[in-house]
């Protein structure tokens, strides 16, 4: 099997890492708009070799885009143009413009909408790392959509990977990841901010955050570039979970400002219920 990667940063550069290391691709064609990233995931051994987008459709058994969600919706009309009998998937992690998008190309078969659901705050073929994605659910879109040796083919890679396929539509797809992802990211940015506002003393916030900070804000390192367009295609979605978080955290502030400890120990043990379903 011989898979093209387009977009060599954490996601396209672990892939690319576990799926030599464990024996399903026999070489590795990368492509990224960054030179600096490219010539970087190939000095690392990331890549066997680099080409452009027409020499990976030509030359490959399977296509990986594994880029940020606005250059997914740009480049996978143009690649299934392209393709004769290879095999497309990409990773983003919002599928239901994307399935609209494609809905009705002639060669709908041969590509699996899929989300692996793993990754770090870190960025570029420098953060790719294998392991990345033993153990994680990936999500498979519209599987009935795709042909069965396309779905066959995908499915086997993401055992190489060492994940467990969880299967839905599209736009159920994008309502849960606003939930379970999404909104963790904003959380986090929202965080961020608020210290980096009112905490004016960097030495302060070093010296005084600890691990559940430190773990907290974590995903405010993660980069605009793939964030921005996350939230901009799922607005809809994120609008709704938004309005609920405000919601939760309007109802811890009139329980703190009236020290009614009562609801606060409600709402905290309210929420304790989630160590039910992630222990």
């Amino acid at each position: 099997m011989k898979v093209g990667i387009i977009g060599m940063g954490l996601i396209g550069g672990s892939m690319a890492i576990d799926l030599k290391k464990r024996n399903f691709a026999t070489q590795i064609v990368g492509y990224d708009n960054s030179e600096l990233h490219a010539k970087t995931a190939l000095n690392l051994g990331i890549a066997d070799e680099l080409g452009s987008l027409e020499d990976i459709v030509d030359s490959t058994d399977l296509i990986i885009l594994a880029i940020p969600a606005d250059a997914t919706l740009a480049v996978l009309p143009k690649v299934m143009d392209l393709i004769d009998n290879q095999i497309v998937t990409d990773v983003c992690s919002i599928k239901g413009n994307l399935a609209e998008q494609v809905k009705y190309h002639q060669k709908r078969a041969n590509y699996v909408a899929a989300h692996p659901m793993a990754g770090t705050e870190h960025t570029g073929p420098w953060a790719a790392r294998s392991d990345l994605f033993d153990g994680k659910a990936v999500i498979l879109c519209d599987a009935e959509n795709s042909s069965e040796d396309a779905l066959h083919t995908v499915r086997t890679m993401y055992d190489h990977l060492h994940m467990r396929p969880v299967y839905m539509n599209s736009f159920n797809h994008d309502a849960h990841a606003a939930y379970i992802s999404h909104i963790s990211h904003i959380s986090s940015f929202a965080l961020a901010l608020t210290v980096l506002d009112k905490e004016r003393n960097e030495k302060n916030i070093f010296d005084l955050a600890s691990g559940g900070f430190d773990s907290t804000v974590r995903l405010a390192k993660s980069s605009a570039d793939m964030w921005t367009p996350i939230f901009a295609q799922n607005a809809d979605n994120v609008v709704t979970v938004l309005d609920t978080y405000i919601d939760k955290l309007q109802q811890f502030r009139k329980a703190i400002e009236k020290n009614d400890k009562s609801t606060i120990s409600h709402l905290i043990t309210e929420s304790n219920k989630i160590k039910k379903v992630l222990s």
